[in-house]
Parts: structure tokens; sequence; C-alpha cells
């Protein structure tokens, strides 16, 4: 007699899938409404999330590979980045950033000296790597149409991993980089430049003013293609911490720097595209 019991098919990646949609729209609610209520309510989210994210990533390289940040001066300097960026232009985030630097250089001197290169490595490159690439966004956000920037820049980025997703468990076969992310594949990311290329196209030529859909195609691929160098390279980051995730914040999600990965390095590319396509 044939078994009819089957096992239940386990979520990708371990994954509590109900959790992580119910999570999803959740934070889809909240950067709608701050986003399209008062505009600068959204900075407030993001440098929330900046914070959040330099916790998350410098604990991890406390508990790992002991590495130890100088936290007070990062997280300053890292919600300056994002605010001043926001107000004054990107001139002054930079300038932040050379600051914070400068202050984790000054405050890790309060220790012994050993391993103070290290360390002060480790901070410069979580600066880069947080605060200033978001600050991007708000840079996106400061233009007068910039509710429908973020907007753009948020939905090419979910339709690249959606439609990686999508045609990559349905139709993937050949895996685009095994030794860091096996799950990947180069028909997920064919479906992903796809789904991101239409979002673009729609979403540049009906809420961009002065934006045409061809400049959509390139921007939805230039994006796709952003999104999962950025997913690959925090991949590298935790195989060589060791971890599955950076953090327990988002239940089905992991932390807020597994749903930031992509969405970073993306947005000073969107920024860019939509500066020489449509201007600020």
């Amino acid at each position: 007699m044939a078994q009819t019991d089957q096992q239940p098919r386990k979520p990708r990646g371990g994954r509590n899938l109900p959790a992580a949609i119910g999570v999803g729209v959740g934070l889809g609610a909240v950067v709608a409404a701050s986003l399209f209520v008062v505009k600068a309510v959204f900075m407030v989210v993001v440098a929330a999330a900046v914070a959040v994210g330099i916790r998350e990533l410098t604990s991890r390289l406390a508990e790992r590979k002991d590495v130890h940040v100088p936290q007070v001066p990062l997280l300053i300097g890292g919600v300056g980045m994002v605010v001043t960026g926001y107000f004054e232009g990107g001139q002054w985030s930079a300038a932040v950033l050379a600051l914070t630097g400068l202050a984790m250089m000054v405050a890790r001197m309060a220790t012994p000296p050993e391993n103070y290169l290290r360390d002060i490595t480790a901070g410069v490159f979580t600066a880069f790597y947080v605060p200033f690439l978001a600050t991007f966004v708000a840079l996106m956000l400061a233009a007068d149409d910039g509710a429908w920037r973020i907007l753009l820049f948020l939905v090419v980025t979910i339709c690249s991993d959606t439609g990686a997703y999508a045609v990559g468990y349905k139709f993937g076969r050949t895996k685009l980089a095994p030794t860091i992310s096996p799950g990947k594949t180069r028909e997920g990311l064919a479906g992903g430049i796809g789904l991101s290329m239409i979002a673009g196209a729609l979403l540049m030529h009906f809420l961009i003013d002065g934006g045409a859909w061809w400049q959509g195609l390139i921007l939805g691929g230039c994006a796709a293609v952003t999104a999962t160098l950025g997913d690959l390279a925090e991949s590298m980051i935790k195989r060589d911490l060791g971890i599955k995730d950076m953090g327990t914040l988002l239940p089905g999600h992991g932390g807020i720097m597994d749903r930031l990965d992509s969405l970073l390095p993306t947005a000073p590319v969107v920024w860019l595209l939509l500066t020489v396509f449509v201007g600020n």
C-alpha cells in the first residue's frame, strides 16, 4: 500500500513564512504612513533603522570576532549623517562621516592599544556600510517629489527579491554563487532583474515627473543587480562571522540588517540615476 502521508515542505531557509509576511506587512504600513503623512517623519524611521543596524553589526563583530568598535561616536555620527543629508545635502554627510571616523579614533584611545587598528577599521567600515549608504535615502527624500522617489526605490528593490525568489524557486537550476549563497540561482537573478525592470518602467512613467519608461527599465535593471550584490555581500559577512542572521528583532526575517542588505547598496545607485534622469 502506497504511503499517503507527506511531510510538509520546509519553508525556504527555515523561515516562519506567516510571521515573515505579517512583519513585512507591518513594516510596509509604517513606511507608508510615515512617508506620505509627514515626509520628515520618515527620517525618524530611517534614523532608527540605522541605529539598530549599527548595533546589530557591531554586536555580532564583538561576539564572533572580538572586535570592539566605539559605540557612542558611531551611533551619534551615524544618525547625524542621515539627518544632515536630508536637511543640508550630501557634502555635509560626507563631512560627518569623516568626523565620525576621527571621533572613533579618539574614543578608542581610552582602552589598551592592542587591536587598535582592527577596531577602528571595523568602525569605519560600519560607518560607511550602514549610515552613509542610508544617507542616499535621505537625499532622495529631500527632493520635491521625494516620497515618490522613495516608493520607486523600495518597490524596485522588493521586486528584485520577489522575482528572484519566485523564478528561482520554480525554475532555478544553475547556482549563482554556491560558496556564498547556495539558494541563489542565475535563473532567479534573471527573474529578479525582469520584474524590477517592469516595475521601474511603470513607476518611472506614472509617478516621477519628467520620467520615461525606458529610464525605468535601466533603473530597475541596475537596482536588481546592486540588490543582489548587496545580499551576497552580507552573506559573505555572515559566513565570515559564522551566523545565520544578524539579529532576531523581526520574526521570520532575522534582524534589521537582514532587511537592509539589499536596500543599502541600491540607494546610491537609484539616487544617482534619478538625479541624472530627472534632476533633484
